[in-house]
């Protein structure tokens, strides 16, 4: 119990929305044990969704008390509503301290911990005082591989694997004493706490007060992976019937809770649109596995109006702008920036004109036509090279940005904001217009800075024909691919339909070749792959030149990772070929007679095992394209590889070599011009279908003979049986 002396931590965003929700609701009780959470909750969702859903049945008889069966679907959302009913009943209306919990990757409130796995890892280790090579010590830093003893079934399961170490020594054996709120309070602090000096005590005060059970449930919480059997939109819709409107809208979860408490209230039309410095859930491209014209089909063209769009895909991240007039900004106008996942990224691009901490706003002053009042823009944020004049891979957006803060004058790599979409103008919500009329609206409104804020462009097309060129240019230019968008849709907030289709080039078959490689190490899966290899690193064969300077014949230089594409049987027959094979990579003394990685010391893409050529296997391997990189010895490395199939007809001595690769990635590239694309089926879900395997017999080859006689029908509808008799049988 806390004392009468502590205090207690509110936040500084806390007392910022008490302000700005004060009509809010409040609880009349305490709220609930941590516990309930996951005993009426987490464990129940859970047990319902490993129930199969079957096939369509006649309608359920309804007895006295409602139907005797529930289908899963029904029986998860009573499990929700029963829970919620009983908050409201027994805490009250104010259900954010629980939804917090719930749906922790739905929390814009609470900032990021900064803890992953091998962090929270080494905290349990030193609350707990075990030796961090002991068998437990080693599970929890380890947490992918398999336990080191074979007792372990947590393997790439974090948390579950922390319930087994905890479970051998806990604090408590039945479940403790926490509220909600007082594991929001904590959580809070620990959120605040960015060292480990700090998050120790916190983690300390957990230990001490939960079981294994409410511990595995919390780190949960904290890693935001909770995987329960029902998404957002189900708990949503179950609070409120315009929950997940408010929520697409607003990105705030504190929002639904409060503004939404009473389910028979409804919101207003000017409540369900976006608004100035409010984030919203953009609209997603969908992935349609069909030919190019099935995609122009969806398009739903029409017989006066056959014109879709072609943009390229933008390897970024995801960004809308919003600006607003503020007299209290220099420049008078202020900015916002929210990612796609609603984190705000004002502190980097700027909140201002002329703010000197903006890497972009100081720069785009002019980009705004006059009579712009204010503005929401949907656009992508990437990462430009000017001495290239060429876009740069998304992992570098960040450091380019912090950069640009740093000297605006840099002629180094800048982020760079490409618009696609506007979605508010001088106080009118443009969501309901048509792409056309918002492109157009957007076209008079903003003036591209070059190299700094620029309209996307498109190319209109009206044929199936016409996206192949296109695509043809972005994979030569290893981009991200294309989208497709329907001109006369509407923006929809949070959806991902066939208005928006992307097509990315790793899932074309004809670019490149099928490569034969040899796997030299494997990585540790989690979640479902969990203590099973569940990618591999393939190698190139050493050539002759370094076979005379003394290298391994068996050596090979690392290529690429791969971990696509396979499937349980593709897993099962790997396993069957290299089960025993494998030995534990130590990074004091690597393996460098066969295996050489690149970074040196630093050793990157290190594999968890590794596994000598002439006791591996063959993977043939496609990819979009070629790309460069430092992470792989080649220097090269495949862009989007995935697995095609085992090659067992084939050794390492038949891999492909350095030379090897080299020569065919010059033939490649001379062809590629010459080359016809086609979107992959294959990673469509395949409908199993049981098939009578035909009858082989051996030495039933078609043999020419001199009269064959005339067919007849004597032996129609009989079965034969084939009897082989071998000596002493």
């Amino acid at each position: 119990m806390r004392s009468r002396t502590d205090k207690i931590f509110i936040p500084a965003s806390v007392l910022t929305a008490y302000n700005r929700f004060p009509n809010r609701p409040h609880n009349h009780s305490q709220t609930l044990p941590f516990h309930d959470l996951f005993l009426t909750l987490f464990n129940p969702l859970n047990d319902n969704k490993k129930k199969t859903t079957g096939p369509v049945v006649a309608r359920k008889k309804q007895g006295p008390h409602g139907p005797a069966n529930l289908s899963p679907h029904e029986a998860r959302r009573a499990i929700i509503e029963r829970f919620i009913s009983r908050w409201r009943r027994e805490v009250g209306n104010d259900i954010y301290p629980a939804l917090r919990l719930i749906i922790p990757e739905k929390d814009r409130d609470r900032a990021m911990y900064g803890l992953r796995e091998k962090t929270i890892g080494k905290l349990l280790v030193k609350v707990m005082k075990i030796d961090k090579n002991s068998e437990d010590g080693y599970n929890l830093l380890n947490w992918k591989l398999p336990g080191q003893s074979s007792a372990s079934r947590m393997a790439g399961d974090f948390a579950g694997r922390c319930f087994e170490v905890i479970s051998k020594r806990p604090m408590r054996i039945v479940v403790g004493d926490m509220s909600i709120s007082e594991v929001n309070e904590l959580l809070d602090r620990l959120s605040a706490a960015q060292r480990e000096e700090n998050q120790l005590p916190i983690v300390e005060q957990f230990y001490e007060r939960m079981n294994a059970e409410e511990i595995m449930w919390l780190i949960r919480i904290i890693l935001r992976q909770m995987k329960v059997g029902a998404t957002e939109k189900t708990f949503f819709d179950v609070w409120h019937p315009d929950a997940e409107a408010l929520f697409n809208v607003s990105s705030s979860l504190r929002r639904v809770c409060w503004d939404l408490h009473d389910p028979s209230v409804r919101l207003e039309g000017d409540d369900c649109g976006i608004a100035l410095m409010q984030c919203f859930q953009p609209q997603l491209a969908q992935f349609q596995m069909h030919s190019f014209q099935k995609m122009v089909d969806k398009m739903r063209p029409t017989g006066d109006d056959t014109a879709f769009w072609i943009e390229e895909k933008l390897d970024g991240e995801r960004m809308q702008l919003h600006m607003i007039e503020d007299d209290g900004v220099p420049g008078g106008k202020r900015f916002g920036f929210w990612s796609r996942k609603a984190k705000d990224y004002t502190y980097l691009y700027g909140c201002g004109f002329q703010d000197e901490n903006g890497a972009l706003t100081r720069h785009i002053k002019h980009a705004f036509n006059d009579g712009v009042r204010n503005i929401i823009l949907d656009g992508e944020m990437i990462t430009w090279d000017p001495e290239q004049d060429a876009m740069v891979p998304f992992g570098t957006l960040k450091t380019a940005a912090l950069s640009e803060q740093r000297n605006p004058f840099s002629t180094g790599q800048r982020p760079l904001y490409r618009i696609f979409d506007i979605l508010y103008l001088n106080d009118e919500v443009l969501t309901s217009y048509t792409l056309r009329d918002r492109r157009r609206a957007l076209e008079a409104s903003i003036k591209s800075i070059h190299r700094r804020m620029e309209v996307h462009t498109y190319t209109e097309a009206h044929n199936a024909n016409e996206i192949e060129p296109l695509l043809r240019k972005v994979v030569a230019e290893a981009s991200e691919g294309l989208v497709l968008k329907n001109p006369r849709s509407m923006y929809r907030l949070n959806d991902r339909n066939d208005d928006w289709m992307k097509v990315k080039p790793e899932y074309m078959t004809e670019f490149g070749e099928s490569l034969d490689c040899v796997v030299i190490g494997g990585y540790y899966g989690s979640g479902h792959r969990g203590g099973k290899l569940s990618s591999f690193m393939c190698g190139l064969r050493v050539d002759q030149n370094q076979i005379r300077q003394g290298a391994n014949p068996m050596k090979c230089y690392s290529f690429f990772k791969v971990g696509g594409g396979f499937t349980a049987a593709d897993y099962a027959n790997i396993r069957h070929h290299t089960d025993g094979k494998w030995k534990e990579w130590d990074p004091k003394h690597p393996p460098t007679e066969y295996v050489e990685l690149s970074g040196g010391d630093l050793q990157y893409e290190r594999p968890d095992v590794w596994i000598r050529p002439d006791e591996s296997v063959i993977l043939s391997v496609k990819a979009a394209s070629i790309t460069t990189t430092d992470q792989f010895r080649m220097g090269l490395t495949l862009r989007f590889p995935r697995f095609k199939r085992l090659r067992v007809d084939r050794d390492w001595t038949t891999a492909l070599s350095v030379q090897g690769f080299l020569d065919l990635k010059s033939n490649v590239e001379k062809e590629k011009k010459e080359k016809e694309f086609k979107v992959d089926d294959g990673r469509r879900k395949r409908t199993k279908i049981t098939r009578k395997k035909a009858l082989v017999v051996a030495g039933n080859e078609h043999l020419r003979t001199a009269y064959a006689g005339p067919e007849t029908s004597i032996f129609e509808g009989l079965n034969f049986c084939m009897c082989i008799y071998r000596h002493g049988i």
